[in-house]
């Protein structure tokens, strides 16, 4: 069995841990590392799509990413209890017309005893900004340590 640290149920710090992990994973785009977090037959709602296991979360994250350009994500922790996890986030990105956006959403996470996702549910939605608006901007798949998180940002 593969062991996805930190397992719940979850303390504050191992809680804040998991989120800032997923972040990171997502905003390195790719698709089957990020897979991997999940078990084998997770469940998700995405917006109106539903999504059952690996393979499909690989086809949907690669199909995202390629209508998504210079996509940047910031994840922030808004409750847990024992082996869930509720998050907010907000990402920003191009599409295919040169149009900037910021996505707004929640999620809610619920993982099995080894630290895999085993269902996830995301509510978003989309705001046209103008390029100068954009508040994600750092080099790199990786948010650094001391950019701003959403609460910091106003977001």
């Amino acid at each position: 069995m593969v062991i996805r640290a930190p397992v719940p149920p979850f303390t504050p710090e191992t809680a804040i841990r998991k989120v800032r992990a997923a972040e990171d994973a997502w905003n390195g785009q790719d698709p089957a590392q990020v897979a991997l977090a999940y078990t084998e037959d997770s469940r998700w709602r995405n917006r109106d799509t539903f999504i059952q296991g690996r393979a499909e979360i690989v086809r949907f994250l690669t199909d995202k990413w390629r209508r998504e350009g210079a996509y940047r994500l910031i994840k922030e922790l808004w409750a847990f209890e024992d082996n869930r996890i509720a998050v907010r986030f907000v990402y920003e990105w191009q599409d295919a017309t040169g149009l900037w956006w910021r996505s707004f959403g929640n999620e809610n996470w619920e993982f099995g005893a080894a630290g895999l996702m085993a269902v996830r549910h995301a509510s978003i939605n989309d705001v046209s900004i103008q390029e100068e608006e954009r508040l994600f901007r750092w080099e790199g798949p990786v948010r650094p340590v001391d950019h701003p998180g959403l609460t910091e940002l106003g977001l």
